[in-house]
């Protein structure tokens, strides 16, 4: 599967580093990944609770790092069938903490997947829009066989450099845009739909979330 290792390294604190890696070890499986954290964390405290201390989140990602369990499992086949693929990308100031959100469907609307990561602490809008699509496709083919992938997405630069004009983005983006390419090519056939504004993307709040973890420093 492409990871974010496999992307173009883009600038975290040490403390969204750590929360990164059990997001990587959760398959990105945000909501299993921060409720491990959570747990570690002694008392009341959690990733996003301001009273925790560093040192606390520190030794709490220790421990759910070293443990042997981080199994997410999706008790669905989607073989034969579309699956949908909602993507966002959200920076805070753009640029600023950015992070990428990802929502796997099958065609009844039930989601299979919810995925987050942080993308960069001072990374564009942009950046985040491809990040979200490569990590959307990379678990979505690491998990299931469909038949079709419909993707839905806002970014129209996104859909003009990697669908319809097909044009080389530039320097900034040109090893993303690979990297979803090289994603799309395994996929037997895919399509997208641009979402409008008011359109509803459940990949939004994923992103956001993302984007917190982007904004969480220093805790080296």
């Amino acid at each position: 599967m492409t990871a974010a290792r496999d992307l173009p390294s883009e600038s975290l604190s040490p403390l969204a580093e750590r929360v990164e890696r059990v997001l990587a070890a959760y398959d990105y499986e945000v909501s299993a990944a921060i409720d491990a954290i959570d747990a570690a964390v002694p008392g009341v405290g959690g990733l996003f609770e301001p009273g925790t201390e560093p040192a606390e989140l520190r030794a709490a990602i220790e421990r759910v790092l070293s443990a042997d369990d981080h199994e997410t499992r999706v008790d669905r086949d989607l073989a034969g069938e579309t699956a949908i693929l909602y993507v966002d990308g959200s920076s805070r100031g753009n640029p600023g903490p950015a992070g990428a959100g990802a929502v796997v469907q099958d065609e009844a609307g039930e989601s299979l997947l919810r995925l987050a990561r942080p993308v960069g602490s001072r990374t564009d809008n942009n950046t985040a829009e491809y990040a979200a699509l490569a990590l959307g496709l990379a678990r979505l083919l690491a998990q299931f066989e469909p038949a079709r992938i419909e993707v839905r997405i806002d970014s129209r630069t996104v859909i003009r450099s990697v669908w319809e004009e097909r044009a080389d983005p530039g320097a900034q983006f040109r090893e993303y845009r690979a990297a979803v390419v090289a994603l799309l090519e395994r996929a037997p056939d895919d399509d997208w739909r641009h979402l409008a504004d008011s359109d509803p993307n459940p990949a939004d709040a994923l992103a956001t979330v993302g984007a917190d973890i982007a904004a969480l420093g220093p805790g080296g």
